[in-house]
């Protein structure tokens, strides 16, 4: 701890105004010193990080928040059996105020995931099977439980709304819900006029409805006060808010507050590839991918994903903004992204490989790649399957796999230097390739040319 870090002794917490909260033992409300202007330094750190869009009542969260600690939730609906990277930004926020001292409460929509948001959507969802969305729940669950701690005074708590929504009959349902949000309030939400001239089925009009439900019965439940969400989920956040105040009294006090939505400055779309989204599952996107999608953020995109997406101190993102700046070529803050992402999704492990993947594929020197991290690295690269174990010649296996075109291209190329097999080049026309051509028995990799890579596999 440095001589400048503000000590609270009373709750067991410094503070370095640079990183992030640390604390430890017990936690002490009312007008305490510490934990007033700890909260004042959070909501000033979202801020300066540009991540707060809107807030329902900006000096009543204050309060809140400088008063005691504060149960907060954010939710996502099972729709599919990961999440991307899209999902990430409102967890990431949860998470910054678990380290602030408040507790996240993770809510995974296993009764309006059968339902769908209509928000941001131009037409109806698929609606999915229980079985289905049971089997995203689960997934769902594990890639949220990386993201948070379950320990301690404010240990996150993961709920699933189906645990009191599917048992919910008809009759409850209208009576002690349906009754307090008119259909007038509900046709001055955007996620629902903005669906009225392509049509929306009463199933999703009701949507906004069962989320504020959730909000209600965890302001009930677990005295949460805040829903946080992204900047599409105001409408739904505010039916909540209202449905807490038709049924609480006037004096109930609960907050909303929404995250704006990522976009590059390019005007494309965040988390988007050619190959499609940035999953967090590393079976749809491998860690080397995802990697990879982060490293190769623009300059102009960089320092504003380190402020929203990482934990870095304000220091720390003002020194890579100024490398940015001045010595762009070295990629420090793009690197520095792509570390800090990965090691947070997938673990350090993963993150090793991912970095062991692309510095052999920057330097050519494929040999001491296991085979798992073939997979990753060569995923997308094209690939011929030799069905012979036998030996084969170099000259034939670049025909047969469409490397060169012919045999006569093909002896050209090998004479030119331009064949490499597991990065060591050939210049051998009578090369043949045995089973010492093989990496831990599965693959080889032939590359012709600089960046031409084919993928052999047995």
């Amino acid at each position: 701890m440095r001589a400048e870090d503000k000590v609270c002794p009373q709750v067991g917490w410094y503070r370095d105004y640079n990183r992030p909260f640390i604390y430890e033992g017990a936690f002490l409300f009312g007008e305490n010193y510490c934990w007033r202007e700890m909260h004042m330094d959070l909501l000033q750190d979202l801020q300066w990080r540009g991540i707060i869009y809107q807030q329902t009542d900006e000096e009543g969260l204050k309060e809140q928040l400088a008063k005691e600690m504060t149960s907060l939730y954010c939710g996502v609906d099972p729709t599919a059996d990961s999440m991307h990277i899209g999902h990430l930004l409102p967890f990431l926020t949860l998470r910054r105020f678990q380290q602030a001292g408040h507790r996240p409460i993770i809510l995974v929509g296993g009764a309006t995931g059968m339902i769908g948001d209509p928000s941001g959507k131009t037409q109806e969802r698929q609606l999915q099977s229980v079985e289905a969305i049971q089997h995203n729940v689960e997934c769902l669950k594990k890639q949220l439980e990386r993201i948070f701690s379950f320990e301690g005074e404010n240990g996150a708590v993961m709920t699933n709304n189906f645990d009191w929504i599917g048992s919910m009959d008809m009759i409850t349902f209208l009576r002690d819900y349906g009754k307090h949000i008119g259909i007038n309030y509900m046709l001055s939400k955007d996620i629902v006029s903005s669906r009225l001239e392509a049509g929306i089925s009463f199933t999703e009009f009701t949507y906004t409805i069962l989320q504020a439900i959730d909000f209600k019965h965890l302001y009930e439940n677990f005295n949460c006060k805040l829903q946080i969400g992204g900047s599409d989920q105001w409408g739904n956040i505010t039916t909540g808010l209202e449905m807490i105040r038709k049924t609480q009294g006037e004096g109930a006090k609960a907050y909303g507050l929404t995250i704006p939505l990522v976009t590059k400055s390019d005007g494309t779309k965040f988390g988007k590839t050619e190959s499609g989204a940035v999953w967090l599952d590393a079976e749809k996107t491998t860690p080397y991918e995802f990697y990879q999608f982060w490293i190769n953020t623009a300059d102009q995109d960089v320092v504003k994903y380190l402020k929203i997406f990482t934990f870095l101190s304000k220091e720390e993102i003002e020194a890579l903004e100024v490398s940015v700046e001045t010595e762009a070529h070295l990629r420090k803050a793009q690197k520095t992204l792509a570390e800090e992402m990965t090691r947070l999704v997938h673990g350090q492990a993963a993150l090793d490989t991912a970095i062991n993947i692309s510095q052999a594929l920057f330097s050519g020197d494929v040999k001491n790649l296991s085979a798992a991290e073939i997979k990753q690295g060569f995923k997308d690269v094209p690939t011929y399957t030799q069905e012979s174990e036998e030996e084969v010649a170099l000259v034939d296996l670049l025909v047969n796999a469409k490397i060169s075109p012919s045999k006569r291209q093909a002896r050209e190329d090998i004479t030119n230097g331009a064949v490499s097999i597991n990065g060591e080049k050939v210049t051998d026309v009578q090369y043949v390739l045995s089973a010492n051509d093989r990496i831990e028995d599965q693959f080889t990799i032939i590359r012709r040319g600089k960046k031409k890579y084919t993928l052999i596999q047995y």
